[in-house]
């Protein structure tokens, strides 16, 4: 499914170079669920935005579904993103003033869905996250929690295989983040593979598997021991 090999992520300001990851391999096999952990400045966000094609590697290689994308040109990333990655973010990233449903319906726009099969896939997709009731409402109407879920309607609107989560539950109190996390192993348990960026501990031992890195190194890749299953 995902098989970094041997990457290195430099970047250059002038004349300050910066090694983002320095020489990395990661293999991650269809339907698993990952954290990535580690402290702010390690490389987790680098190593994110590289798998899901937002960023390019400065050498190695990546693997996506047997495909080698380190050299592919910007349309072809684009494509596979909107094809292949469903991405949930911190900060929700929904577009204030269109509706939930709008904003389900966006990556299926792009990728040139009729309008009259967005909106049942829309409806469908905020259906799997208990949110049918609210497609006409806006952000600013909903609680965190609620703006989390529609998030994920959005990631999953496409079928992507997989889901690169980037601190989901971090703007959450520990109640929602059950919920959302409930969410997430649903979609696990339902095939589509998971990588999460995570700081905090509790939420990694809702994966299977945790990569702890520093200094844009990986120094730990371990099943988790006393994993919750909600």
């Amino acid at each position: 499914m995902i098989r970094i090999e041997n990457v290195t992520k430099v970047y250059k300001t002038g004349a300050i170079t910066l090694t983002a990851l320095n020489g990395i391999s990661l293999h991650i096999r269809p339907g698993e669920f990952v954290a990535v952990m580690g402290p702010s400045g390690c490389g987790k966000s680098t190593l994110l935005n590289i798998l899901g094609c937002l960023d390019r590697v400065t050498s190695g290689r990546y693997i996506l579904n047997s495909k080698d994308v380190s050299t592919l040109g910007g349309n072809e990333l684009a494509s596979i993103r909107n094809r292949e990655i469903g991405f949930i973010f911190q900060s929700f990233n929904l577009l204030p003033r269109m509706t939930v449903l709008e904003n389900v319906e966006l990556p299926m726009i792009y990728a040139g869905v009729p309008a009259r099969e967005r909106r049942e896939k829309a409806i469908e997709a905020l259906s799997r996250v208990d949110l049918a009731e609210r497609i006409r409402h806006r952000p600013t109407e909903i609680s965190g929690g609620q703006m989390q879920r529609v998030a994920i309607a959005r990631a999953i609107v496409n079928s992507p295989s997989i889901i690169l989560a980037d601190e989901p539950t971090g703007n959450l109190d520990s109640r929602v983040t059950e919920e959302i996390m409930k969410i997430i192993q649903k979609l696990n348990d339902e095939g589509t593979t998971i990588l999460m960026v995570t700081h905090e501990p509790d939420v990694a031992n809702y994966s299977e598997r945790i990569v702890r890195m520093r200094d844009g190194r990986i120094i730990d890749d371990s099943p988790v021991q006393n994993r919750i299953i909600l």
